[in-house]
């Protein structure tokens, strides 16, 4: 991703976590199943009300699913638009954004995805992507938006 495929307005587009990050996410859900079934002996013995089975399974579903978007959530940006597939679909537009924040801290990009926060009029959306330059992409738009609307808006001024 070099900044000329930026200006190309060719679609950039990144796993959302780090590579090991998502290794992690495997290595904890396959350990949990293994868990569970070397348990399964114990676990059957064991008296279970329809409630307290119910739980169970919905955490390890939960388990399981978080896991698989872990490692396959993408992030994208297009144009002036920024996704983020995960449970549910995460987006911004450029144009509408009020407010952005960069976290980013390259000595732990390894384990800590660098994200962005933003804000949409009321609403708080965090980006995640394994490739910082794909967010500050998606920034440089929307300060060029930022700065082509105070210049509009100080030419329509009287005076």
């Amino acid at each position: 991703m070099s900044p000329a495929e930026a200006d190309w307005g060719t679609p950039l587009e990144s796993p959302a976590y780090p590579p090991l990050v998502r290794i992690l996410a495997v290595l904890l859900v396959v350990d949990l199943i293994a868990f569970g079934l070397w348990s399964l002996p114990a676990l059957r013995s064991a008296e279970w009300s329809t409630p307290s089975l119910l739980l169970f399974a919905g955490a390890a579903v939960c388990i399981v699913w978080v896991g698989y978007w872990i490692v396959y959530s993408r992030t994208r940006l297009e144009g002036d638009v920024l996704t983020q597939t995960w449970i549910w679909n995460r987006r911004a537009d450029a144009g509408k954004v009020t407010q952005l924040k960069l976290v980013h801290w390259r000595w732990v990009d390894r384990i800590v995805a660098p994200r962005l926060l933003v804000r949409q009029g009321p609403t708080v959306t965090w980006f995640h992507s394994s490739d910082a330059r794909l967010l500050t992409g998606f920034a440089e738009r929307v300060a060029e938006r930022m700065a082509l609307d105070r210049g509009a808006s100080s030419a329509q001024r009287p005076g």
